[in-house]
């Protein structure tokens, strides 16, 4: 979890998070709502009731976006494809997928379950709005919650990626062509025309006069525009990984050291000496474990000289560590999804050498200079 999330709690074994920005969106959508959506609706309120409202409001859509999410998040599960967490933020929610779905028709359902989810709370809180129509507060909730849903979905099934609608085009393009990166591109740059679309539009409207609608219209659009190249540089890295694996990146190797060597004497013999930040814990002919600067930082210097490597490092059955043999681009996503900055190479319960996020980008280059092409 991000240091820059809330942890709210586990829905379906889905950790929920909070990003900070989410604070930043709920204030300002609280404050429109409690000034000019709300006052224009409902005449007669007192002002504390619109600010009250406008907050409930807030939460509600916010609520919406996380059932939104839950959509896609449950369908994935249903394909075994794993989702580690949802994180609400500025822009609304986000799934985090943990691998790429199995079949087209998997991507199609995943990516069409959170707009049908969106679709059916609109309609839901439009029936109910007769039978709140007594209570006014509850009246206006039913109808904003009734029209930002059905806003939710239709904006979603925009058909450009990274939006539900451009995984639906990838996924149709997917089961015509049988190609999921070629499909993935076709998507990314349909996103990327739709995105210049919104940019183009939110100018107009500034000049116009609307400069606070514009910019938040651009805005989306600026937002937009960069996750879709964000997804085309992906897939371009991607390619280009393509069959190589990650013994021919692995450049690290890590020292081994004796289990019971003081956590005292591996600074200054061996960190400072060297200048290594890691290495492997052996006891006999067995490699047991690691030690990292992380794993030393947590040892109060006055216990240095008194702690053993074997009692500070980490476990190796709690490693999470790849084999050489596997693919550069899985352990690049594995890089990532972790948010670690290396791997430890592991083979035959042996630790064999240590793969950093450098090592992948400096094969990257290595590629490029030769004049590699994607696959």
């Amino acid at each position: 979890m991000s240091r820059h999330t809330i942890p709210l709690g586990r829905i379906l074994g889905i950790q929920i998070a909070l990003d900070y920005s989410w604070f930043l969106i709920f204030a300002l959508l609280t404050w429109i709502l409690a000034t000019n959506y709300f006052p224009a609706e409902f005449k007669n309120w007192p002002p504390y009731l619109y600010w009250a409202m406008g907050a409930v409001a807030a939460v509600m859509l916010f609520v919406s976006v996380l059932l939104h999410e839950l959509g896609h998040s449950a369908v994935a599960l249903r394909y075994k494809v794993p989702v580690p967490s949802i994180t609400l933020f500025l822009f609304g929610g986000v799934s985090q997928i943990g691998a790429e779905p199995p079949s087209a028709t998997a991507e199609f359902l995943i990516a069409a379950a959170g707009p049908l989810v969106s679709l059916i709370l609109g309609v839901f809180f439009y029936l109910i709005q007769p039978l709140v129509s007594g209570v006014e507060p509850l009246l206006g909730l039913a109808k904003y919650l009734a029209y930002i849903n059905l806003a939710l979905a239709l904006f979603n099934l925009i058909p450009g990626y990274p939006l539900d609608g451009g995984r639906v085009l990838r996924a149709i393009m997917w089961a015509m062509t049988g190609n999921m990166r070629r499909s993935t591109v076709i998507a990314a740059r349909t996103g990327r025309f739709f995105a210049f679309l919104f940019i183009f539009f939110g100018v107009w409207r500034m000049a116009s006069g609307d400069f606070t609608g514009g910019l938040w219209i651009a805005f989306i659009g600026w937002f937009l525009d960069s996750a879709a190249s964000a997804q085309l540089q992906q897939v371009t890295t991607q390619n280009l990984l393509a069959g190589h694996t990650v013994s021919q990146a692995l450049s690290a190797q890590c020292a081994t050291i004796p289990a019971d060597v003081t956590i005292k004497d591996l600074v200054d013999e061996h960190i400072l000496a060297t200048g290594r930040r890691c290495f492997v814990v052996r006891r006999g002919e067995s490699d047991v474990g690691m030690m990292t600067l992380q794993r030393i930082k947590e040892v109060p210097r006055s216990e240095w000289a008194t702690t053993r490597a074997d009692q500070a490092m980490l476990p190796l059955d709690q490693l999470k560590s790849i084999d050489p043999d596997a693919e550069l681009w899985t352990a690049f996503e594995k890089l990532d999804r972790d948010g670690v900055n290396q791997l430890p190479v592991t083979r035959n319960h042996q630790v064999v050498g240590m793969l950093s996020r450098d090592d992948v980008i400096s094969f990257l280059r290595t590629l490029q200079d030769l004049g590699a092409k994607p696959a």
